[in-house]
């Protein structure tokens, strides 16, 4: 990295460049040298970590992995191969994927005791807080992959998180619906045996459809990581602490859990559910522009993403795959594909870059190959657990890592003389 200085007073601030990307001032000092903070709620002007994973560029619609545009890991390579990318900085040749590939399928079992976990939830229990639950507890059964000062150790922790979560996440859903669990098969893919675990049942044979298969894989490569959002900078900030690492990603699971994040997808399908049918389309389309309707078009537009949502466009293309391939005949996904139409030539929606996102194409697939909308964030949590083991890993290592500690405005009372009660 090349350095330079921003002078503010009598004080340099060194200016760091990346490989890619804008500047940045490194302001580490600035409170001991100047007895001020800076003030940036939402830490949308501050980089918190130095970090080698996943570069956006929300105004040019480009995402990274390790330099590897994401349209064409999503077109071209496999989740599995994506995850390897994340945690070990290179693509794999084969000898590797194949080696990684049987690591991961050989940790995709549950301890027997932790099915148990599931009993003690009630049936309509939401799966995102089955599986809050239930990672963390795989801290209690797994002591001997928790000590972070071990490199070993993490990177075990870190397969099977990885593996584990397909297993954990079908399970919340077998347990919703009431069928008992399955088994992973560990001669099916990741994707594929996840999808076995879901909808399987016992004694009858569970054909994997390609084509179901291959949208659920480029569904996890396009979520498996996202940069410093709002989950990977929970994790960051449990792990700055020293918590193991089933902790950790327990933290950002709960963080993914709110609809602003990961609940996006959930929000969009049930706007079209609100929609219902084509016909109604540009009554709701009247009412998002008329800025004193509270109805807004979830599923459009994206705080980063100021132009097309790069993973969108692969999302497009699997979605119509998908609808054509099952044949589904649904008001709401004929509604999605008019929306998505309607947007995508409206004046109104071009001028103000409300651009359909990744949720709102995942909302649709998901809900086509039959998983109910609690499930959604599940899935995002199962894909993102690949980006946050690899950016725990990567804070780990960081010799300059310090525990977290923002700083505030504090806007309450000075200080004030403690009062009796009965004087008061």
């Amino acid at each position: 990295m090349t350095e330079t200085t921003l002078n503010m007073g009598d004080q340099a601030y060194p200016v760091r460049q990346g490989s890619v990307g804008p500047e940045v001032v490194d302001i580490r000092k600035f409170y001991a040298q100047t007895g001020k903070f800076t003030y940036d709620p939402g830490f949308t002007s501050t980089a918190s970590c130095e970090s080698g994973l996943t570069y956006i560029d929300g105004d040019a619609g480009v995402l990274l992995h390790r330099g590897y545009p994401i349209d064409q890991l999503a077109e071209q390579s496999s989740f599995m191969e994506v995850a390897y990318l994340l945690l070990n900085h290179e693509l794999p040749n084969k000898d590797e994927l194949d080696k990684f590939t049987y690591t991961i399928s050989r940790h995709t079992m549950l301890h027997e005791q932790l099915a148990t976990f599931y009993r003690g939830f009630r049936r309509d229990a939401h799966p995102m807080a089955i599986m809050c639950g239930v990672v963390g507890a795989l801290s209690a059964f797994y002591h001997d992959s928790t000590d972070i000062t071990d490199p070993q150790q993490r990177m075990i922790a870190s397969h099977r998180l990885i593996a584990k979560m397909p297993t954990i996440a079908a399970m919340a859903y077998k347990y919703s619906v009431g069928q008992p669990f399955l088994y992973p098969d560990n001669s099916l893919s990741y994707t594929g045996n996840f999808l076995r675990m879901t909808f399987g049942v016992p004694a009858e044979e569970y054909e994997v459809d390609p084509v179901i298969e291959a949208a659920m894989d480029k569904i996890f490569i396009l979520h498996a990581d996202h940069e410093q959002n709002a989950s990977t900078s929970t994790v960051r900030l449990a792990g700055s602490s020293g918590a193991n690492p089933f902790a950790c990603i327990a933290a950002g699971i709960a963080c993914l859990w709110g609809p602003a994040h990961g609940g996006a997808n959930e929000a969009a399908l049930n706007m079209l559910r609100e929609i219902g049918h084509p016909d109604r389309i540009p009554e709701y389309i009247a009412r998002a522009k008329n800025k004193d309707d509270p109805f807004r078009l979830m599923g459009f537009g994206h705080r980063v993403y100021k132009n097309f949502d790069p993973r969108a466009k692969v999302l497009s293309k699997a979605a119509t795959e998908v609808l054509d391939k099952l044949g589904i005949s649904d008001p709401v996904l004929d509604t999605a594909r008019e929306l998505e139409r309607i947007a995508l030539s409206d004046q109104y929606f071009i001028d103000k870059k409300l651009y359909p996102n990744v949720d709102f194409y995942s909302g649709v697939i998901l809900s086509a190959i039959g998983f109910p909308t609690t499930m959604f964030t599940v899935l995002f949590a199962l894909a993102r657990t690949v980006g946050w083991v690899a950016q725990w890993n990567e804070m780990i290592s960081d010799p300059d890592q310090k525990i977290g500690r923002p700083r505030q405005l504090y806007t309450g009372p000075t200080q004030r003389d403690y009062v009796p009660v009965g004087q008061r």
